[in-house]
Formats: C-alpha cells, structure tokens, sequence
C-alpha cells in the first residue's frame, strides 16, 4: 500500500498528481484554442483532446485508488484516502459525460468556443481540490475555481438572452454566497485558531468547543454557503432558471458534477472536520434535506416543460443527498458516494435526451411532446424510461439501489422520521416521472411527422445507451460499487452519530 509523505516537495506533488495533470492539460489545450479557433473542426479536435485528458485523469485517479494510496501523518492542505478518490472520480465521470454530449451539441448550435472546453476542465480541477481538500482554504479556492467556470459556461452560447439571463443571475448570487462561506471560514478560524480540518476536529474534541457561539454562527454561514451551491432548499431560487437558460450539457454539468462536488466538500467538512461537533450541525442538515426533498418534489410536479422538471427534479435529489450526510456516520459517508455516482448517470442520461430531443437550447420542449416516441423512436423511449425510473427509485434500477442505501444508513443513525420523509418524497416524484414515460408509451403522437426530424447522433447516442445500461448494471448487481463506496466512506472518520430524539 503505497504511502505518501506529504512533508516533502516530492510527496506533495505525487499527491496531486490528478489535479497537476488536469491543470497542465486544460493550459495546453488553452494554447491549442488560442491557435486553432476558425471552424467547427478545430472545436471538435479541442473537445477530442479535453476528453483524452480527462480519461488520462480518470485513470491516474483510478489507480491510486486500487493501489490504496494514502499519506503518512496529519494531512496538511490535500486529504489523501479513499474519499477523496471516490470523489474525484465521480466528477471526472460527471464531466466525460458532458464533453460526450457537447461534442455532438456545441455544433448543431453554432456555439463557436473552444475554450469551452477549457473552461470544463478547470471547473472539473476546481472540484477535485473541492472533494479532496483538507483545509477549508483550499476547499473554498476549488469552489471558486468550479464556480467562475461555471458562470462563464452558463452564458457561453453568446446568441441567447436566456443563457446571458442565466450566467448573470448565477454570477450575482454565486458571489453573495461565497460571501456568507468566506464569513463562516474567519469565524470558525476564530473559534479554533485553525482552517485545517483535522486540527479544528483535535481542537474541538480537546477543548470541548461544540457550545462555542462563533463556532456554531460559522458553522451556519459555511451551510449557507454549501446550500447555495447544492441548491438546498431555500437557497434554490436561482436554479429552475440558470438550469432552463444554459446550454444542456452545462445543465447537465451543473445539475449533476456541481452539485455531486459541493456536497463532497460539505461532507468532508461536516464528517472530518467538525465530527465532534455533531449535535451543532445535525439538526440543521436534517431540516435542509428533509425541505429539499419535499420542496423540490412537490413544485415538480407543476412543471410541464421537461428541462425545468428536471431542474426541480435535482432539487429533490440534492435532499436526497444531504440525508446521507445528516446521519453523521461512515454509512452515511458511503451512501452519499454511491448515491452521487448514480445520480451524476441518471441525470446526464437524461439530459442527454433533451439535447438531443429539443432545438434552441431545449426550452420549449415539453413532457406532451414525448407523445408516441416509443412508436417512432423504440431505444431512445426504452432508454428515457430507464432514467425516469431510476430517478423514481423504481426496484431493479440503481436509484432504487442507491435510496435504499441511504435509508439503511439514516436508520442506522435512528433517524427514522426523516427515513419516512425521503419514502414520502419519493413516492410524490412518481407524480411527474412516470407521466413521461405514460406519454411515451400510452398516447398516440400529435401528428404523423411528429418526431421525424428527431435523431440522437454520434456521441451523444453513446451518452444515452451508456448511461441507462450503467444504471440497470448497478441496479441487477451493485456489490462491488457498494462496497468501494462504504470503503471510501470509511476514511472520512466521522464521530458517532448523534440521536436526533424525533
């Protein structure tokens, strides 16, 4: 087992050996942009390199995983265990998705930017420093990093006022938030003189401080912060709009990296940094997942036009999310890990779809217009109803696999109400993902050319077959993706789980 020594230039390095990599391939593919930027061909070549970089990432991440990489001492600024692997993984996957569709995408739409693809690479280191950091300096420098990237990604298709809307509303509020986390950090730095984690977690436990006032205020404002980014509710006003504005792969990008990255970085700061002080952030975190779940849900199902169901449904899966970490446990820690690597599948397959079902940013595409598609487009139905029902949590699909897990772990943690909540909240999502697939397969086709012009090409068909043949894999034999997530859930550490008494 290979054991890094983070006290040495060389162990440093090594230890960012995925995040070096990416960063040195997103500059190199900056040059490359800066040149070769006149056609639709040297934008097609820059997302054939972002991809391989990508892939080269995924598989350097992959290995030091398998060879149970860790570091030797207190880790300093960048955690090195099984968590911080398992993470970066899932938003290397979350990202590789989404150039799929983009390269299929960017050219139907005239969206004319090779750094587009730069831009996704940045963001994707952002959330690498954002999984594995140790210090809450560098979480918040990997936010910020996802997020400028983010906001500029939003508003790339430069032709659409709604993509300009989306990018200047996630702009502003984005940096009013980061705000509110910037204000939690100096707080808690004043509580324990510390932004590392591991020592605010010695300095806690040494000097009783889970009644500190500036602790628990910190605490609070860094949830804020975290809330927002996770579209917790009731931090998520912005996201029905940013997510209907921006180009579908970004939606995608965001709807499923971005939000799998801010809620491995509020579990690395919950379950190691302040594990011993559970009983200042427990009842917080149970009260946003369980508003989460109920809130996304039940404005979802008023919602007609598919990219803003699924915009809501994300906020409903962001509950689902934080229930994990609310039961302050390494079972929690697993399930959270699991459940974001089926989500981050089940939401860009089903955005993929919609790029490739709709036209002019996928808008106006709405559930009735699915009418018939399994008469006309047999695979694309069966693969749509795939990601609905696994989104639901229907059994022999991974959603359903990944909710039960959650619900072992916050039982596990006797937090039985909010076990019955996540049930409740489910079963209400049936109310708008089943229709889709009902229209699909139930109702005749508005008219006899109703999806002749529509084809899933290239890459994008390799997105949507991959995606929902993924998701009945790990629904039919989960084992191994189970037991690699309880393991890197195991090198969080967190404290025992407190009793919420509900």
């Amino acid at each position: 087992m290979p054991v890094i020594d983070l006290s040495t230039p060389w162990g440093m390095t090594l230890a960012l050996l995925p995040e070096l990599l990416l960063s040195a391939w997103a500059l190199g593919l900056t040059l490359y942009a800066g040149v070769r930027n006149r056609d639709e061909g040297d934008q097609q070549r820059a997302g054939w390199i972002a991809l391989a970089g990508l892939l080269a990432t995924l598989l350097v991440v992959i290995w030091m995983w398998a060879a149970g990489t860790r570091s030797a001492g207190v880790p300093t600024m960048m955690a090195v265990d099984g968590f911080r692997w398992g993470s970066s993984a899932i938003f290397l996957l979350g990202a590789i998705l989404t150039a799929l569709i983009s390269l299929t995408y960017v050219g139907r739409e005239r969206i004319w930017a090779p750094e587009y693809y730069v831009l996704l690479l940045l963001g994707t280191v952002g959330m690498m420093f954002m999984g594995g950091g140790a210090d809450l300096i560098v979480i918040f420098l990997g936010l910020e990093l996802m997020s400028v990237t983010v906001y500029v990604l939003a508003g790339i298709n430069r032709r659409s006022v709604f993509a300009a809307e989306a990018a200047l509303k996630y702009f502003l509020l984005g940096a009013f938030a980061s705000g509110f986390f910037l204000y939690g950090i100096a707080l808690v730095y004043g509580a324990t003189g510390a932004t590392n984690l591991t020592v605010i977690d010695l300095q806690l436990r040494s000097l009783a401080l889970g009644s500190n006032a500036m602790l628990a205020i910190g605490i609070g404002l860094l949830l804020v912060g975290f809330g927002f980014k996770v579209a917790a509710v009731p931090f998520h006003m912005w996201t029905p709009d940013v997510y209907d504005g921006a180009p579908t792969p970004v939606t995608a990008f965001m709807a499923a990296a971005v939000k799998a990255a801010g809620c491995a970085a509020l579990a690395r700061v919950l379950l190691h940094g302040f594990g011993g002080a559970v009983a200042v952030w427990q009842h917080a975190v149970w009260w946003l997942a369980a508003l989460t779940m109920a809130a996304g849900n039940l404005i979802a199902l008023a919602q007609a036009q598919v990219k803003r169901m699924l915009a809501y449904s994300s906020i409903a899966h962001a509950g689902y999310l934080l229930t994990a970490l609310a039961a302050g446990t390494e079972l929690g820690a697993g399930a959270f890990l699991f459940y974001a690597l089926v989500y981050t599948l089940m939401t860009v397959g089903a955005f993929a779809v919609v790029s490739g079902m709709g036209r002019g940013g996928e808008r106006e595409l709405k559930i009735e217009d699915l009418a018939g598609l399994s008469q006309r487009r047999p695979w694309l139905a069966a693969a749509t109803a795939i990601f609905m029902l696994s989104l639901l949590g229907f059994p022999g699909t991974a959603g359903f696999m990944g909710k039960w897990y959650i619900l072992q772990s916050v039982i596990d943690a006797h937090q039985s109400l909010l076990a019955v909540v996540l049930v409740g909240a489910s079963v209400v999502s049936a109310g708008y993902y089943l229709p889709v697939v009902m229209v699909m397969y139930m109702k005749p086709t508005v008219s006899e050319t109703a999806h002749d012009g529509l084809e899933v090409r290239g890459t994008t068909r390799l997105v949507v077959a991959g995606t929902a043949l993924c998701l009945l894999l790990f629904g039919l034999w989960p084992s191994w993706a189970l037991d690699a997530a309880r393991d890197g859930g195991r090198t969080l550490r967190p404290a025992a789980s407190v009793t919420l008494g509900r």
